[in-house]
C-alpha cells in the first residue's frame, strides 16, 4: 500500500459529517424582518452558509480520495469486489455511527472518481455541489458532455436537488445545446453572447395547464409560479413587472411580462402566443423593443432583447422573418407536457453521436430500454 494512500484514508473523519450541520442553526425566519436584530441574525445565516459549503465541501473530497483508493486497487488487480465489502464492513466496526459507507455507497465514490478525473473543465467545482446532486447525475446523465452541463448549471444556478432532477428530467441539456438557436442577425451582433442565456425550448410542465389553455390562462399560471419560472429561464432574470405599459403617441400598448437580465444589463421582453408562430407577431415584438429603447431603458444600459414565446414553430418561417427583423429577437417555444423518455433517449442519441459516434452507440446500448405498456 502507498504511504500517500494512507494518509487520505488516516483522514476520514471519526464523526459523521452530516452530524456537524447539526450544529449549525438554520434560519427559521426570514432575514429581512426589519427587526433591530436583523444584522446579528444576518451574521449568523452568512457563517452557516460558509459553514455548510466548508463541510459539503470536505465531505465531497473525501468521497473523491475513497473513489481513487479503490479504483487504483480494482484496476491493478490488488483487488477484487469481495475486498471493498471486507472496507465497508472494517469502516462499520471503526465508525459505527457513519451510515455512508456501504459497499453500494463505496462503489458509488468509484464511479465518481472514475467520472471526472480527465474532466478538468469540471473537477475544480465538484466541490460546490451537495453528494446527492451528483449521486443524481451520475445516475441520470450518461454522456460526459451532458453531466459537465449539468454541474456547471446546477453551480450557476444553485439548483436544488428537486429542481436538478426536474431539469434532468426535462432534458435541460438538450434543450440549451441544440445548435441552430433561432435569433435575429441584430441580435448575434448587438449581444453575441446572449445566445447562450437563452434556449430554444422552455418546459413549463410545472404550470398543469390543460389542453385548449387561453394566452389568459398561460400568463397566470406563469405569474402564479413566477419562482419556478425564473429557475427555468436563469438565475440572472429579475421581474420586472406583468402586462407593463407603454405609451407611443396617443395609443397604450403592454408586454406581457418584462424582465431584466443582470448579465446581459439590459431588458428582455417576452411575448406570450398560444398558437404557431406567426410573422406578424415578430413584427409587435420588434415594436416593444424599439418602444423600450426609447422610453424605459437607463443610459448606462444595453438595447432590449424580445422574446417571443409561442406553442410551436416552423423553422423555416421564423428564420425568414428573423432574417428581416433589424430588432435584438429570438423566437423559442414553450411545452406544457414532459418529453417521454423515449423522446429524450432519441434526441440525446443524435446530439451526442455528433461529439464522439462510437462511444454515443455503446453508452445508448447501455441505456435502460423503456417497457411497453401491456
Amino acid at each position: 500500500m502507498k504511504e500517500r494512500s494512507r494518509k487520505k484514508l488516516a483522514k476520514a473523519p471519526r464523526k459523521k459529517v452530516s452530524s456537524v450541520l447539526r450544529q449549525i442553526p438554520a434560519s427559521a425566519t426570514p432575514i429581512a424582518s426589519g427587526g433591530k436584530f436583523e444584522e446579528v441574525l444576518a451574521l449568523i445565516e452568512s457563517a452557516r452558509r460558509r459553514a455548510y459549503q466548508a463541510v459539503n465541501s470536505e465531505l465531497v473530497s473525501l468521497y473523491w480520495q475513497l473513489g481513487e483508493y479503490i479504483s487504483k486497487k480494482i484496476a491493478s488487480a490488488e483487488w477484487g469486489d469481495a475486498v471493498v465489502d471486507e472496507l465497508a464492513a472494517t469502516i462499520a466496526r471503526h465508525y459505527p455511527s457513519m451510515r455512508g459507507y456501504t459497499r453500494r455507497n463505496l462503489f458509488r465514490m468509484r464511479q465518481f472518481f472514475e467520472a471526472y478525473r480527465e474532466d478538468k473543465k469540471v473537477s475544480a467545482l465538484l466541490t460546490q455541489l451537495p453528494w446527492t446532486h451528483h449521486l443524481l447525475i451520475l445516475a441520470q446523465a450518461k454522456f460526459p458532455e451532458e453531466r459537465q452541463f449539468y454541474i456547471l448549471a446546477a453551480v450557476q444556478g444553485r439548483w436544488s436537488s428537486r429542481e436538478l432532477e426536474r431539469q434532468i428530467r426535462t432534458g435541460a441539456a438538450l434543450r440549451s445545446n441544440v445548435p441552430a438557436k433561432k435569433v435575429s442577425s441584430a441580435m448575434t451582433q448587438i449581444h453575441p453572447t446572449a445566445i447562450d442565456e437563452f434556449k430554444n425550448v422552455y418546459s413549463l410542465e410545472f404550470l398543469s395547464l390543460q389542453d385548449g389553455h387561453s394566452e389568459a390562462d398561460l400568463h397566470r399560471a406563469l405569474l402564479n409560479n413566477l419562482g419556478r419560472f425564473i429557475t427555468e429561464l436563469g438565475r440572472d432574470f429579475c421581474f420586472v413587472g406583468s402586462q407593463y405599459p407603454l405609451q407611443v403617441g396617443k395609443q397604450d400598448f403592454a408586454i406581457d411580462l418584462l424582465f431584466f437580465h443582470r448579465g446581459l444589463s439590459c431588458l428582455v421582453a417576452f411575448e406570450l402566443k398560444i398558437r404557431k408562430f406567426a410573422p406578424e407577431d415578430l413584427g409587435q415584438l420588434s415594436f416593444y423593443v424599439e418602444a423600450l429603447d426609447r422610453d424605459v431603458k437607463k443610459p448606462h444600459e444595453r438595447p432590449s432583447i424580445g422574446v417571443l414565446l409561442c406553442a410551436t414553430k416552423d423553422d423555416e418561417v421564423v428564420e425568414y422573418a428573423l432574417a428581416r427583423s433589424t430588432s435584438p429577437t429570438l423566437v423559442a417555444e414553450y411545452q406544457t407536457m414532459l418529453p417521454s423518455k423515449a423522446l429524450l433517449r432519441r434526441k440525446l442519441h443524435e446530439l451526442y453521436a455528433q461529439f464522439a459516434p462510437e462511444e454515443a452507440e455503446n453508452t445508448i446500448r447501455q441505456l435502460p430500454k423503456t417497457r411497453k405498456r401491456r
